[in-house]
């Protein structure tokens, strides 16, 4: 069994899926034991995993038998490890919420959770840039359909912008692949490192601008400035389980960016290393200060919380920039604190607007709530979490950033990064005061809350006092991991240690 386990976070979403599919005439109560069953066995997998690689070594699972660089690999390493049990922690919490009736206001929901599930653990764990590709899709497809469940107006204008960028962006990745294919003449991203290692110099203009095309495809993904205006609206309608979900979508494209860019265009790259630092960081730090803007400028709880995301995004992608492992440690324990908060401030959103009435989740006077006090206590350590405050572990992801910055790029980052963070506290702290305080006009609103929205809510925020608990292991493991994507030796030894073998 052991020896299928890096290909379970695949085959078990994808069998789950397709049976809810399949079945989609059952009982709602069906789909939802076996949706929250699967999520959560997910979860369990993804912990295995993530001890299995914390020792530091490098497996692969070729699919069919065949050995690398010629068949397909998912590959388990400390990184893929860490963003799959992120996505399950995510994902659990997600589900749980949708089963008080979101997942009633259309069909299929479960069945394409699922299979959402499966394509961004493929992005995760695939060692083949094609196949990066495929996943892409898998996901895309799925957060579609997902996006309009339940109709609206709102949901579809979203939903073709959304669908129109990212048929876009997909079409130059697969234009980006076929470039980069047709220089070296492989797809495993071990392989092709190595071959760039000793690239003819009439092919190294190809290989860039196959590498500068990914960059804008994974930009696009991960909303980076300029292509970040897709985001808020769409993630500000999409139904709340699904933008929960959609939390850890942007940290898909910085997953790729990670990945990519430190095995492929390593050290080894010579003159093609590094290309994307110059372009990453200085856009990283002007997407902070633009969604710092939209942060104020917000006037729905549900919009702020995706110029949050955005405002995260800017944050991830600076540290990326910094180009140093202990930048990358301090990014990769923000990105665990920051997509399980926004994750649970979108769950929140929906249980306040749920008991606002009209108002809904906008920041305009409502009537009292029925569960006012108790919402109220969670918005609190949600807003002190993702504004960076202590004692919560926004602050501590913030500090390892700081901290990690060279001096050369502290006056850019230490100004704009607490700027922000000073920004989002604004716009927090007014949203609070008026969905609590000034709340208060009228009869009480809004029905009782089923058991099931407090507990995905609560699974997710308190994900923040946890990962200070943790704060000691969890950094551990995160500068373990960036030390391990420094050296890229590490993944083609243990990808073609075997290459060439076929079964």
């Amino acid at each position: 069994m052991m020896q299928h386990l890096i290909v379970l976070p695949v085959v078990l979403p994808l069998l789950v899926g397709l049976f809810l599919l399949r079945s989609r005439h059952g009982t709602m109560r069906t789909h939802r034991v076996v949706g929250v069953t699967a999520t959560a066995l997910l979860v369990v997998v993804a912990m295995v995993m993530v001890a299995r690689a914390a020792d530091g070594e490098v497996t692969y699972y070729a699919l069919g038998g065949w050995q690398p660089p010629f068949g397909i690999v998912l590959v388990l390493d400390r990184l893929s490890a860490l963003m799959v049990l992120l996505t399950a922690v995510l994902a659990l919490g997600a589900v749980v919420f949708a089963c008080a009736g979101d997942d009633e206001r259309g069909s299929n929901f479960h069945g394409l959770f699922q299979l959402q599930l499966m394509g961004i653990n493929g992005a995760f764990l695939t060692g083949d840039i094609f196949n990066l590709f495929v996943f892409f899709e898998v996901l895309l497809l799925a957060s579609y359909a997902l996006l309009i469940h339940g109709g609206g107006k709102s949901r579809i204008q979203s939903a073709v912008h959304y669908v129109v960028l990212n048929l876009v962006g997909s079409s130059l990745f697969l234009i980006s692949v076929g470039v980069l294919y047709g220089a070296t003449g492989t797809l495993n991203m071990a392989d092709m490192a190595v071959r760039l290692s000793d690239l003819p110099a009439d092919r190294e203009g190809l290989v860039t601008a196959g590498a500068l095309m990914l960059l804008v495809v994974f930009s696009l993904k991960s909303a980076l400035l300029p292509l970040y205006f897709w985001l808020p609206r769409a993630y500000a309608a999409a139904p709340a389980p699904v933008a929960a979900l959609f939390a850890i979508m942007t940290k898909v494209g910085i997953y790729a960016i990670l990945r990519v860019y430190s095995l492929v265009f390593g050290e080894q790259a010579g003159s093609l290393a590094a290309l994307e630092q110059p372009w990453v960081w200085w856009l990283s730090l002007a997407t902070m200060v633009v969604a710092g803007i939209g942060v104020l400028a917000a006037r729905d709880l549900r919009l702020l919380v995706a110029y949050l995301i955005v405002v995260s995004v800017g944050t991830l992608l600076a540290g990326i920039g910094m180009g140093s492992p202990a930048a990358t440690a301090a990014l990769l324990y923000y990105l665990v604190h920051t997509t399980l908060v926004t994750g649970g401030l979108f769950l929140l959103a929906e249980m306040i607007g749920l008991q606002r009435g009209k108002a809904a989740t906008r920041l305009v006077k409502g009537r009292p709530m029925h569960h006012g006090n108790w919402l109220a206590g969670l918005f609190f350590i949600g807003a002190v979490a993702v504004a960076g405050l202590p004692p919560l572990s926004g602050a501590i992801g913030k500090a390892l950033l700081l901290n990690a910055a060279e001096t050369s790029q502290q006056p850019w980052l230490w100004p704009i990064l607490l700027a922000t963070g000073l920004a989002a506290l604004i716009a927090l702290s007014r949203a609070g005061s008026t969905l609590f305080w000034r709340s208060h006009e009228g009869e009480v609103a809004g029905v009782s809350l089923s058991r099931s929205r407090w507990l995905g809510v609560g699974w997710l925020l308190g994900a923040s006092p946890l990962l200070v608990i943790l704060a000691g292991p969890v950094s551990d493991y995160t500068c373990a991991t960036a030390e391990q994507l420094a050296d890229p030796d590490i993944m083609v030894r243990a990808v073609l240690s075997n290459a060439g073998e076929s079964p």
